[in-house]
């Protein structure tokens, strides 16, 4: 891709931020490159400069400068399996006419990219209706993250869930396993977070500032103990930058089990707890069109119920401390 292209912003494609777009539709462009193309300019959104956090709205025009043809690589589209819908099905843990909400497992991506050929943006698919009006998305969890993934069934209804993200309408909750108990027991972590690359995967860490990085901030607070070796953590983001909560218990001094990425250990706390990452999207309250909110909890995926388990914890706590 040599040449300058002027891309439309497709109906799926909008209220997405501008970073994002050019995640999905050139996964394998380096992030540091990205941000180079925005701060010369040579990005433009309907003939203007744009930063990365803008909305994108159906039908603007992004300006794509020439990209180097493995930057340019697009992913191998999905391919469509007879029981995909099944395997929503088997993910939904709530429904009703505007939204689904699914109970995502870990180790299933939220979306496409480099080398991912399955994801759940490819599962909804299956659920296109007969006006082609297909599910969207309106956030998402890392791979590697489990829990409750909200799912807008029409344009209109992803557009007004995006708006209550933007103004902090929806509130998360998070679950995760720290090694060690962080000091003190609770509080907000304000740390502005950059993206470097290190040893060829990305990685979130504190930056010098806004100027230099980006603004993130989380809620934490210890639910309970395992003498110091660990703490069961409730999380929320107030922010939602990728890797916050990962990054943010990292800079704590206390990164959460299974996380190598951000200083984990493996084996901290003995052979007995599975190395996988413990961390998990456990509650989630958003607005309906109509006013009414709506509030859904998923269970703890099956590592990390073995570890509360054995860690003597409440699998099935119910206390937030963050509740309004």
């Amino acid at each position: 891709m040599n040449e300058v292209r002027t891309i439309p912003v497709a109906t799926e494609d909008a209220g997405m931020r501008l970073d994002r777009w050019f995640r999905r539709h050139f996964p394998a462009l380096p992030h540091a490159r990205l941000e180079k193309l925005l701060r010369t300019g040579q990005v433009r959104v309907d003939g203007a400069r744009a930063k990365a956090n803008l909305r994108l709205a159906e039908g603007q025009a992004v300006r794509v400068p020439p990209i180097a043809e493995g930057e340019a690589q697009k992913p191998r589209p999905m391919l469509p399996r007879a029981d995909d819908r099944e395997a929503v099905a088997r993910m939904t843990i709530y429904e009703d006419d505007e939204v689904l909400v699914l109970d995502k497992p870990p180790g299933l991506a939220s979306q496409g990219g480099s080398g991912l050929t399955r994801h759940v943006d490819g599962l909804l698919q299956s659920l296109v209706d007969r006006k082609g009006e297909r599910p969207r998305l309106v956030h998402r969890l890392d791979r590697e993250t489990s829990g409750v993934l909200l799912v807008a069934k029409s344009r209109r209804v992803a557009a007004s869930l995006s708006a209550a993200f933007r103004t902090r309408a929806v509130e998360k909750l998070y679950w995760g396993l720290s090694i060690g108990v962080p000091q003190p027991r609770e509080g907000l972590v304000k740390l502005a977070l950059k993206r470097i690359a290190v040893g060829g995967e990305d990685r979130m860490v504190p930056a010098e500032g806004e100027e230099e990085g980006q603004r993130a901030a989380t809620r934490y607070a210890v639910l309970a103990t395992a003498g110091k070796r660990a703490a069961f953590l409730a999380l929320q983001p107030v922010t939602g930058r990728t890797h916050q909560l990962r990054a943010h218990c990292a800079a704590l001094g206390t990164p959460l089990v299974g996380d190598g990425r951000y200083g984990a250990a493996k084996g901290a706390l003995g052979p007995e707890i599975a190395d996988l990452l413990h961390l998990h999207a456990r509650s989630i309250r958003f607005p309906r069109t109509d006013g009414r909110r709506v509030e859904v909890t998923a269970p703890l995926p099956p590592h990390m119920r073995a570890s509360w388990a054995l860690l003597g914890f409440d699998p099935d706590e119910r206390a937030d401390p963050f509740a309004r």
